[in-house]
């Protein structure tokens, strides 16, 4: 049989291919004073994935990386792959010990750390197993930047788009995290979804606001390389980065959570930019007043709704240009809605406990379930859960929400008491065993309160022992001394918790509590 000429696995690295060809000699990658040319980038990436190979990394080892949003980072994301490995971007901000056993849970044969993280990750592999090799990036013992040197080009081929390419930790909503398991097809196919909706092209310039180790950045390390656009990495993320940016970079593109967000768009040096500028946000919807502001900026938001399990923004508000002429009260609520499936997902579905569609009427509330190619392979080393979250073949997010008529989904809950805070999601129960490990502590519940600069915070109402006594900033310090220090209650109220019958916790009852005035607020 002849070979086949009429089909080629998927896989994103290919963008890379054809931006060196196309567009070699522009600029693709900025980090700092460092810039790469598209043809430049793309031999360094393959020069990185020789330096794996020659290091013994062999197809289907993981490699992890633990680094801000640089050039190194970025170029894992082509250069792992091209070494026939398994990418692990770990989030910054968790602990040596988190570090430790995601390490552990995926068995990564290497670690490569920017020397910033120099300390945590040398307590995390010296927590894990002395096998787990370390390469430092940057400083005074920079090891990437030597073997990369070294090395000759390499790239192992992709045989099957459906073989994994990345797994990305979750935050671990009743336990340890879960790895979710990216394969090359659908982060091809969800990177092509992020270049059409965000109407990226090879004029485009992205800044890097978003953390690449959040959903390998919603894919967009691949879907800014297909449209031949540039990479602005963004290390330390504020305010006066993203406006010197702004001003003096050309950026058309970037994504914010909702707290990065208002935060850029409030800051005294805030000013009209004179072009459109598009930005993509997930989680608390714009309000009437931010889209003004916007709108007086030259900017133009979209609103997303993702997960990880669904490689980032899976549900897009798709906006029509006919609701321009709406009164922006009318078009803050539109915007409030998490959307559609974006381009190249399935159809969405809210259902009851029995699988079953929910009425689309905008009001009957059920599970809003996700399939397609832009869902995971399922949990590392967790079939279990794999199944719980799959059972019927649709994934269920555990978020609650309504279905319009128009086929628009809209969330009205958080089924698993996930904690939104400046972009990072936080499990309430992880938070109450560190609590409750406090020897004067009874019981605990801890919720999402309202905060104006992070959107939410952690609040915990905290029970003590008949007799015991301990201070708000006690507690504070002893969860900041287990768990990663963002992840701590930021107020403490004591006193008796409601129940249910049963003795469960009524952590709708203490969120209305916190959302009222009162002295409990």
């Amino acid at each position: 049989m002849p070979p086949r000429f009429d089909y080629e696995p998927l896989t994103p690295t290919a963008f890379l291919d054809r931006a060196g060809m196309v567009y070699g000699d522009r600029v693709a990658v900025a980090d700092g004073a460092t810039t790469f040319t598209w043809a430049g980038f793309r031999e360094r990436c393959l020069k990185f994935a020789g330096a794996l190979k020659r290091a013994g990394i062999a197809p289907g080892d993981r490699v992890a990386l633990l680094a801000p949003n640089s050039e190194t980072l970025l170029a894992a994301h082509h250069a792992v792959p091209w070494s026939g490995a398994v990418l692990v971007a770990l989030n910054t901000r968790i602990t040596a010990a988190d570090v430790a056993w995601i390490l552990g849970h995926s068995g990564a044969r290497l670690l490569i750390h920017d020397a910033m993280f120099a300390a945590t990750a040398a307590e995390a592999v010296a927590k894990t197993h002395p096998t787990v090799e370390r390469w430092q990036a940057g400083g005074a013992a920079d090891v990437v930047e030597e073997r990369i040197a070294a090395a000759a080009p390499f790239r192992h081929p992709v045989d099957d788009e459906r073989s994994m390419l990345a797994i990305d930790y979750t935050s671990g909503t009743t336990g340890p995290p879960k790895g979710v398991m990216y394969h090359h097809r659908g982060a091809y196919l969800q990177a092509l979804a992020m270049a059409f909706q965000m109407r990226l092209d090879s004029d485009s310039v992205y800044l890097w606001t978003l953390p690449m180790f959040h959903c390998n950045g919603w894919c967009f390390p691949w879907a800014v390389t297909a449209a031949g656009a540039r990479h602005v990495c963004l290390q330390r993320v504020d305010a006066e980065s993203i406006w010197r940016h702004l001003d003096h970079s050309g950026i058309t593109h970037f994504c914010a959570a909702p707290t990065l967000l208002t935060m850029a768009v409030w800051d005294p040096d805030a000013h009209p930019l004179g072009r459109t500028v598009r930005i993509a946000t997930g989680g608390a919807p714009p309000t009437p007043a931010l889209l003004e502001r916007l709108a007086t900026l030259g900017m133009d938001i979209t609103h997303l709704y993702g997960l990880t399990e669904t490689y980032g923004p899976s549900v897009i508000c798709d906006w029509k240009s006919e609701w321009n002429a709406l009164p922006l009260a009318e078009q803050a609520r539109i915007k409030a809605r998490q959307g559609v499936a974006n381009v190249i997902g399935e159809p969405l579905r809210v259902v009851d406990r029995d699988g079953v569609d929910v009425p689309a009427d905008g009001n009957a509330m059920g599970e809003i379930a996700i399939r397609g190619n832009n869902v995971m392979l399922g949990y590392y080393r967790n079939d279990v859960a794999t199944r719980e979250a799959c059972p019927d073949g649709w994934f269920r997010t555990g978020d609650l929400g309504v279905m319009h008529a128009d086929g628009y989904i809209e969330l009205r809950d958080r089924a698993k008491d996930i904690i939104i805070s400046g972009g990072e999601n936080i499990a309430s129960v992880e938070v109450e065993q560190a609590i409750n490990s406090h020897p004067a502590v009874l019981e605990v519940g801890v919720v999402a309160g309202p905060d104006e600069k992070w959107g939410e915070i952690p609040v915990a109402w905290v029970a003590l022992k008949e007799g015991a006594s301990v201070t708000e900033r006690e507690i504070i310090d002893h969860v900041r001394a287990r768990i990663a220090r963002f992840k701590a209650p930021r107020k403490v109220i004591f006193g008796p918790l409601p129940k249910t019958a049963t003795g469960k916790v009524q952590k709708n009852v203490l969120r209305d509590r916190l959302r009222k005035p009162g002295p409990a607020a």
